[in-house]
């Protein structure tokens, strides 16, 4: 009698012990992020999904709000194609339930996506597309972006070929939609407004994922600018760079690409055969800033994959610390109302900035307001496969790069 007594309260007990552990177990908040994952843009979904991974083993670990939340991300291939990419999204909405959407690398897919996060009111952290647009005429108030915008690119270029003597024939090549046409018209006004005096002498659009260059090369060539500015990113720049070096293009021209140029996917790719003295930037550099965070990060991404990481990754990694850090402020990750109070003008220390420096979201834009970094490609072998980074940097103040009011009305009239 007395031992089937123990046995009944045994049971009992086991029963109120595994109620009270899934009452204590975190709440999982998902998020739904959309990548490419194959074709020229499949390493950057590739990167990305790996640095999340990264980001969320921290942020779980240490727990949300004392423990009772956890983070989840979806990841689904939005093949580059916006009609696609809603579709998604909608799916991760409705179906999902996820509480943020998250990523896309390609611009148009990211305007495409900023629509439906309206729509429902659901918040939309974009890691990496960098048309202006967004953040501008196209602003609504549950998207943020934590990678730089175009304009800020382009304006650190304009400052940049104010101070390079010697050139004043310019020409620009560039994917035909909104990305590229808005490094061309950023880097144009802030041109004028440095009071750069230059000439233009060709202006080239091929598709995005253009498969052969050679007629607009040969046509570079003959309209002989003394600077090249390229508006290409991914893939697209690693087969350019590749083409027009068989035509001798760069022993002709220099060659200046502020945006997406300088990331570790083209040094990797062309190892030695990568010419010297190319002038490039990125959203993050492997070897600059030369800070412990960065260290640590770009260490983390290696041992975790088994490759350096392309400046997607920074991205993706800063948008969860982001979301986590905007719950933990909050405390409850079903109040978007106040997460997206929590996340105007949110301070976070990323790998990407230098010391004595903060990353921000801009509150009215909520656009991240970073310092931007332009290098030289030069011998470095200490990254392999490359062979060549980037050096001699020059670093351009986050304060002085982002778009005016002026840009902004001179953005919407060239968009009507």
């Amino acid at each position: 009698m007395f031992k089937k007594h123990f046995l009944v309260l045994g049971l009992v007990a086991v029963i109120v012990l595994l109620s009270f552990s899934v009452s204590m177990a975190a709440e999982v908040i998902k998020i739904g992020a959309l990548y490419p994952m194959t074709g020229r843009a499949g390493l950057y979904g590739k990167d990305s999904e790996a640095a999340i991974k990264i980001a969320l083993d921290e942020v779980n670990a240490k727990g949300l709000v004392k423990g009772k939340y956890k983070l989840d991300v979806i990841i689904t291939d939005d093949q580059s194609k916006p009609d696609y990419a809603v579709s998604v999204a909608k799916r991760y909405i409705t179906s999902d339930k996820v509480k943020f959407l998250f990523g896309v690398i390609s611009s148009a897919v990211g305007l495409a996506v900023t629509e439906v996060s309206k729509d429902y009111k659901v918040i939309f952290i974009g890691t990496d597309h960098a048309a202006t647009d967004l953040t501008a005429h196209k602003f609504q108030r549950y998207y943020f972006r934590v990678s730089n915008n175009t304009y800020q690119s382009m304006f650190a270029g304009a400052m940049y070929l104010k101070d390079m003597p010697g050139w004043k024939k310019i020409a620009y090549i560039g994917p035909d939609y909104a990305y590229g046409r808005d490094q061309w018209l950023e880097l144009r006004y802030g041109l004028d407004k440095l009071g750069v005096k230059y000439e233009i002498v060709g202006e080239f659009w091929p598709k995005l994922y253009e498969p052969d260059y050679t007629s607009y090369i040969t046509a570079i060539i003959r309209a002989k600018p003394d600077i090249l500015v390229a508006g290409f990113w991914g893939g697209d720049t690693v087969a350019f760079i590749k083409q027009a070096k068989a035509y001798g293009l760069f022993e002709k021209m220099k060659y200046f690409h502020p945006d997406a140029g300088g990331n570790y996917e083209l040094f990797a790719a062309m190892g030695d055969e990568l010419p010297d003295g190319l002038i490039l930037s990125a959203r993050h550099h492997n070897n600059w800033p030369p800070t412990k965070e960065n260290k640590a990060f770009v260490d983390k991404f290696y041992k975790a994959t088994g490759r350096y990481p392309s400046y997607a990754a920074q991205g993706a990694y800063a948008g969860i610390l982001f979301i986590a850090q905007a719950i933990e402020k909050v405390g409850n990750p079903n109040d978007t109302e106040a997460l997206v109070k929590a996340l105007e003008g949110m301070k976070l220390k990323l790998p990407e900035d230098p010391e004595g420096f903060t990353s921000y979201i801009d509150p009215k834009t909520h656009q991240i307001v970073q310092m931007q970094a332009i290098g030289v490609t030069e011998k470095n072998d200490k990254f392999p496969p490359a062979k060549k980074m980037l050096g001699n940097f020059k670093v351009y103040p986050a304060d002085k790069l982002m778009p005016t009011d002026e840009y902004v009305e001179l953005l919407k009239k060239t968009k009507k």
